[in-house]
């Protein structure tokens, strides 16, 4: 802890870039940085002064290929922002012509989406109306068989009372007390 307040002070008194990190016995690691860099400047300022290599190729490879991602980032963020109609005023007319060609082709596949939505909603809608046609056929002949089997049924009640004629009740009138119905079985 007395190292990094003596770290501070000398980077304040003398004006001077101080970095140390400190590993105790336990593996507790402590650092400081001057606040004016970072360790990674530093340690690529040690590289540069010292000569010796802290890096092998590998890591430098993956180091410079950050930096050409971050780089690439930036740029598609620019260009992203020139896409929104950000930032434009500082731009001249030469590097606005790729962004003008660039939203004319978004424009032009959006049209053309569009009209292959339309097409299909059309294409849709017929097939709708051609099915809706068709059972509404059906069920037209579907109520008129109904209705033919229902008057056929109707004519034929009314035939039928026309060709029998109404048939007379039989009754018979039991009347016990009759002579010849009461036999003495004797």
């Amino acid at each position: 802890n007395g190292i990094i307040k003596k770290a501070r002070e000398i980077s304040v008194l003398c004006d001077a870039q101080v970095s140390v990190v400190i590993f105790s016995s336990s593996g507790k690691m402590s650092e400081y940085c001057s606040p004016s860099t970072s360790l990674s400047k530093m340690l690529e300022k040690y590289q540069q002064n010292s000569g010796k290599k802290l890096w092998d190729a590998k890591h430098e490879n993956l180091s410079a290929e950050i930096d050409r991602m971050k780089k690439e980032n930036d740029n598609m963020q620019i260009e992203l922002r020139h896409l929104k109609g950000e930032d434009l005023n500082q731009l001249n007319a030469k590097e606005l012509i790729p962004i003008e060609d660039a939203l004319h082709n978004g424009l032009t596949n959006v049209r053309e989406k569009q009209m292959d939505f339309l097409k299909m909603l059309k294409k849709n809608e017929r097939l709708l109306e051609e099915e809706n046609k068709r059972l509404t056929y059906i069920l037209h002949h579907q109520q008129l068989a109904m209705n033919g089997n229902v008057r056929e049924m109707d004519l034929a009640y009314h035939q039928k009372d026309r060709e029998y004629p109404p048939q007379m009740p039989l009754a018979f009138r039991v009347q016990p007390l009759q002579p010849n119905l009461q036999e003495d079985k004797q």
